[in-house]
């Protein structure tokens, strides 16, 4: 079988065509620039370059956030469409999780982490047993600092991974002391091609009611929520978590 893993999720946009467990080709760039342009333009020169037609797939796998909003958005929305045009089934895998897989040879836990402003991260916490990555803390939002506090409690080796890793080095540092592990330049992204093979054995999803996993609210949803409790007090999709408006 021939998948598709699509990852709009953050500043990194990657894409990747995997045929049963070979990785057939990657494209994997980190630069500022709308994902809404140039998702389409990169998957079509990825099946082009690996001589494979759109109706040759047999599974889209999407990164499903958390991460920014209108990139998950993006990339939802483009999987979807293709999912339901070629007739495939599609497979939402965390963002976090496909992060944490470039961590498969470290001993201790992982906890891959993409910047959520205001001194939040999103983050969750990770752990290979047997070949196979499992999920040891949900994705969440929390502040940086309390997350370093509730990981040094664990007094093990923790392995942060993520491009944003020059914004709290200091902090983990600070709270973990030698536990703390960075990963290099080289695994901070999330590879597409990990995304692919992490979602082929998932459950597959109805294209129709597949949604994204924002993590937080988006700011129309945050502000409109926060006046019918009289509480508009929230300034953007950054400062609001599902948990502030239960």
């Amino acid at each position: 079988m021939k998948i598709l893993a699509i990852d709009t999720s953050n500043v990194a946009m990657g894409v990747a065509l995997v045929e049963e467990d070979i990785v057939k080709g990657e494209i994997v760039t980190n630069i500022k620039k709308d994902h809404s342009a140039r998702l389409m333009p990169a998957i079509q020169s990825l099946l082009k370059d690996c001589g494979v037609s759109p109706h040759e797939l047999g599974l889209i796998v999407v990164a499903r956030g958390p991460g920014s909003y209108t990139g998950v958005r993006i990339g939802t929305t483009i999987a979807k469409t293709l999912a339901w045009a070629l007739k495939i089934p599609i497979v939402g895998v965390s963002s976090l999780e496909a992060l944490a897989a470039n961590g498969r040879y470290f001993s201790g836990v992982i906890s891959p982490f993409f910047d959520a402003r205001r001194g939040q991260i999103y983050t969750g916490l990770y752990r290979y047993n047997d070949g196979q990555l499992e999920c040891i803390e949900n994705d969440r939002i929390v502040l940086a600092d309390e997350w370093a506090r509730k990981l040094q409690e664990r007094q093990e080796r923790v392995l942060f991974i993520g491009s944003d890793i020059a914004l709290y080095k200091e902090t983990f540092q600070q709270q973990l002391g030698g536990f703390a592990q960075f990963a290099p330049p080289s695994l901070q992204l999330p590879r597409p091609g990990e995304l692919a093979l992490l979602g082929k054995n998932k459950e597959k999803e109805d294209v129709h009611t597949f949604v994204p996993n924002y993590v937080r609210l988006a700011e129309a949803e945050a502000k409109w929520l926060a006046k019918q409790k009289g509480e508009n007090k929230y300034g953007d999709e950054n400062s609001v978590s599902l948990n502030d408006l239960k």
